[in-house]
Formats: structure tokens, C-alpha cells, sequence
């Protein structure tokens, strides 16, 4: 069971979950969804929070699909103050979009201002509750959990959802953070949280059984990390199409083409398979997954 006053508001996979937090006055959004739906996150905020002001507005961390409709939360919530992960508030003050990993995946966020940072092992004020900060790398090496003691409610962002985690981006880039996954893990199994926010797909509470899908699916990485990154080039390419819906099959190859992880991950991994072979492969396995539709020279999110 939720505590009083969160709302969970469930967006996909483009957009992650964005969780509204009222208090008596005033509210706080955790995580903001990505820049092609940020009008529809402002009236659905709009509709949860009535007439309070929203005062808060934090991020687990700097994905684009976290916190895409941070600028335009700010624009309609003038006053309200933006916190983030500690590791990029430098990034975020010059817009380095390099370091904040738009330009690696061939995304896009608006720019938007931060205020101040999350402290891990600090509480942050969310609505009228107080919300424990946990260091959660991994996924992303300046995430957070948020974690609510009374209710044993855990905001797991990316760090753990139902049936999995998020695709471990360190590793692409020849980092060895397999173990952070692990650790993390290990920190939400200690907080035993009895309800968790994932930050794609529904709450849930069988969260022994969530560590263990995700423990399994990590082990298969650490043996066989080729697979995690083909996992990560089929993520980038399948989050493109929900982004763009459908797409010319020329089109998201020059895309590719001028996305550096897609470059990374083709030279470290598949570099005896060629270029153009190797992204048909890719394309084809979505298709035999059923997470994409090829019409012609068309490809169409399924």
C-alpha cells in the first residue's frame, strides 16, 4: 500500500514513472518522463496536485526519459526548487550534453536548472514525509533510491523494476559495474521494503521475487557480457521508435551512424560482424520479438 498522499502516475517506457507526492500545501514530483510528453506530465500533475504549488521536484537520476519535462515543470511550477543526483550538477550548469549522456544515445532533454543536490544518506522533504537518499549505482553511476521507513516504501528508479533493471551504461563504455548492480541490489534487499515505485512498469510488492529475476538476469550479463550489449543497442534503438513511432529504414541507420554508443558498442563487441550487417541483425530481432514492424523500407513501433 502506497502512504497518504503518492501518487503514482504509470507512463511506459518512453516516459518513466513520474511519482507526485501532496502534502497539506504544497507537493513534490519524483522524476519528470521525457520531452514528448511533457505537456501531457503537466496536466497529469496538474490534476493530481489541485491548487497546491508544487514545491519539489527531484530526480533519481539524469536520464533523458527521467527528466525530460524538467523545463517545463519549472516553467508552469515558477518557485519550485529542482534537486538532482550528486556527480553532474557541474553538467547541468553548462549543459554538457556529453557528460549528461543525451549526445551518446541520441537523445534529446531541454535544458532545464538544478538547485541542489541529493546527499545520499540525508533525508530530502517530500510533500510532508521525509524521504531516505541511497547512492544506487550502477544503471547510472549518480543514481538514488528514495525510501519512505514508515510505510517501507522504495522509489527503485532503474536499480530494480518487476522483472529486471536497466541497462548497465558504464559497461558499454568499458567500466566494470556489473558488481555496482549487484551491491545495489543487496542495499534494497537490507532496506526490505515491503512496496516498490519502479521507474518503468507497475508497483509492485513481491520484491523477493523481483531480486531474485534480477540477480539471474545479472549473472547472465557477467558471463556473457556480449549479450548485455546487444540487449543495450536493441533498447536504444526500440526506445527511438517509441520516441518517433515509425521510421524510415534509411533514416535510422544514419541515425545510428552518428549515435556514439551504437559506434562503442559495434567495436568492442561485433567488430568481425559489418556495420550495416550487424544493425539489420539487431532490427530483426526486434522484429522476431515482436517490439517492432517492418513495412517495406518502413519500421513501425509494435
Amino acid at each position: 500500500m502506497l502512504p497518504q498522499g503518492v501518487t503514482v502516475l504509470e507512463r511506459g517506457w518512453l516516459s518513466s514513472n513520474n511519482v507526485v507526492i501532496c502534502g497539506r500545501s504544497a507537493a513534490a514530483v519524483v522524476d519528470s518522463g521525457y520531452w514528448t510528453h511533457a505537456e501531457q506530465t503537466v496536466r497529469l500533475v496538474e490534476a493530481v496536485v489541485g491548487t497546491r504549488q508544487v514545491a519539489t521536484l527531484v530526480n533519481t537520476h539524469l536520464h533523458s526519459d527521467h527528466c525530460g519535462g524538467n523545463a517545463a515543470l519549472q516553467q508552469r511550477f515558477p518557485g519550485v526548487r529542482t534537486r538532482i543526483p550528486p556527480g553532474l550538477a557541474e553538467a547541468v550548469q553548462v549543459w554538457d550534453t556529453v557528460a549528461l549522456t543525451y549526445q551518446p544515445t541520441g537523445q534529446f532533454c531541454p535544458r532545464f536548472t538544478a538547485d541542489s543536490v541529493l546527499t545520499p544518506g540525508s533525508p530530502v522533504m517530500l510533500g510532508d514525509s521525509s524521504w531516505e537518499v541511497y547512492a544506487a549505482p550502477g544503471h547510472d553511476p549518480n543514481s538514488v533510491v528514495l525510501f519512505e521507513p514508515d510505510s517501507r516504501t522504495l522509489i527503485s528508479a532503474d536499480a530494480l523494476w518487476q522483472n529486471g533493471f536497466g541497462v548497465v551504461f558504464q559497461e558499454l563504455e568499458g567500466e566494470q559495474a556489473f558488481d555496482e548492480v549487484a551491491e545495489t541490489l543487496d542495499l534494497i534487499e537490507d532496506l526490505h521494503p515491503t512496496t516498490v515505485i519502479p521507474g518503468h512498469g507497475a508497483v509492485f510488492s513481491d520484491v523477493d521475487a523481483a531480486l531474485g529475476r534480477a540477480r539471474s538476469r545479472l549473472a547472465a550479463y557477467q558471463a556473457f557480457p556480449s549479450r548485455h550489449a546487444a540487449h543495450a543497442a536493441k533498447v536504444l534503438i526500440k526506445f527511438k521508435l517509441l520516441e518517433l513511432q515509425r521510421v524510415q529504414m534509411d533514416e535510422l541507420v544514419a541515425w545510428a551512424e552518428k549515435t556514439p554508443y551504437f559506434r562503442l558498442v559495434h567495436t568492442r563487441w561485433f567488430a568481425d560482424v559489418p556495420w550495416g550487417t550487424w544493425l539489420s541483425q539487431l532490427v530483426q530481432e526486434l522484429i522476431r520479438s515482436r517490439a517492432a514492424e517492418r513495412v517495406g523500407s518502413l519500421l513501425i513501433n509494435a
